[in-house]
Parts: C-alpha cells; sequence; structure tokens
C-alpha cells in the first residue's frame, strides 16, 4: 500500500513576480508546480512523504530568498 501524498502550497509577493519564478524554475523538480499571477508567485509543492515534502519547500523557500534578493538588487541598480 502506498502512502498518501502530501501538498504544499507557497504563495509570496514579488515586485517583479514573473522575473523571481524564472529564476526558481531551473531549481524546481517534477514534484513542483509554478504560476504567476500578477505580483504573486505561487508554488505547489507534491511529494509521497512527510519528510519530502518538508526537505523540498525548505530548499524551495532558501531559492525563493536568493531570487527575490537578486531581482531586488537588479532593479535597484537598474534604477540608479
Amino acid at each position: 500500500m502506498s502512502e498518501a501524498s502530501h501538498e504544499a502550497v507557497v504563495s509570496t509577493t514579488h515586485d517583479d513576480a514573473a522575473v523571481v519564478a524564472a529564476a526558481l524554475a531551473p531549481d524546481n523538480t517534477d514534484a513542483m508546480t509554478t504560476s504567476v499571477d500578477g505580483e504573486t508567485v505561487t508554488t505547489t509543492v507534491t511529494r509521497d512523504s512527510t519528510g519530502g515534502l518538508t526537505a523540498t519547500v525548505d530548499d524551495y523557500v532558501v531559492n525563493l530568498t536568493v531570487a527575490d534578493a537578486v531581482a531586488e538588487t537588479a532593479r535597484d541598480t537598474h534604477n540608479l
């Protein structure tokens, strides 16, 4: 018998949502789907185990933090 799937949805807002989502795309796995709606990036993660879900979401949040910081720095530098 297989385990039930576990799912997490992470929604965040960004001034450059499309840029942040594009920066995240190379690191996304087949267990992840990401969409952009205006200033919101929404990523759904589905994994077979709670531990796998936790690890994937943790990695995603780290990558998200870096992608947002890079997008913000690029925007601020461009506006100088």
